[in-house]
């Protein structure tokens, strides 16, 4: 990480301690906001899916997609003149937000719903092969033979699109992801992490006591030497 990188356009002031994770979900932390995110992601650009599908109330996702808008998370593009007509979709702010809807998928899957409702397909296939900046694959596009959603189903054509583990060059396969540091290459393990503070005034226990001043009210001051 760079340190000297200047404060982001929506850097705030935060009650509470220094850090990045506050600062995130002051901007993305509410429920209606990251499903809104999740809808995008899956596809779903218009009002009208995302609202379905989120179970928001129309007003509620209407602001929270504004605001995700003014933040630079999400962008308007207009799809029909008469009347006009908008899509939403992601900006490079918001595709940065896919590893977290993973995560919470992830969560979910093992620790509140015993059957996944919905799993992430790993196509290698359509890397390069983006055309809407969102992250979903061209309509109908496949690779190995067989429609988009045959392959997630492991039908059509092509060879099986789950395959075993590690076998999953080229084709399409459930997605078995890892957290892995770039610097050394290993795989992370949570008991492997801790947090070096380096807010100015803080440690991970909070806030760091006032420095003593140097002299007490109606003291001399100490002699140099």
């Amino acid at each position: 990480m760079n340190a000297s990188k200047s404060p982001g356009p929506l850097a705030v002031t935060l009650p509470g301690r220094p850090c990045s994770a506050a600062a995130a979900l002051h901007v993305v932390g509410e429920k209606w906001a990251l499903l809104a995110v999740r809808e995008i992601f899956f596809g779903n650009h218009r009002f009208e899916a995302i609202a379905r599908n989120t179970g928001a109330p129309r007003d509620r996702i209407a602001a929270r997609l504004r605001a995700l808008e003014q933040a630079g998370v999400v962008e308007r593009r207009p799809y029909n003149e008469r009347p006009p007509r908008y899509e939403y979709h992601l900006t490079a702010s918001g595709r940065d937000l896919a590893p977290v809807i993973r995560a919470l998928l992830d969560w979910g899957d093992r620790w509140v719903n015993e059957v996944p409702p919905v799993v992430m397909v790993h196509d290698p296939g359509n890397a390069g092969e983006r055309e809407r900046g969102d992250g979903e694959p061209r309509d109908g596009h496949c690779d190995g033979g067989g429609h988009a959603d045959e392959r997630e189903r492991g039908e059509g054509s092509g060879p099986s699109a789950e395959g075993a583990p590690g076998d999953g060059h080229g084709r399409a396969h459930d997605l078995d992801a890892v957290w892995v540091c770039r610097t050394c290459g290993q795989e992370i393990a949570t008991d492997t992490l801790t947090a070096d503070v380096r807010a100015p005034g803080w440690d991970r226990a909070g806030p760091l006591p006032d420095p003593l001043p140097d002299r007490l009210p109606g003291s001399l001051p100490a002699e140099r030497h």
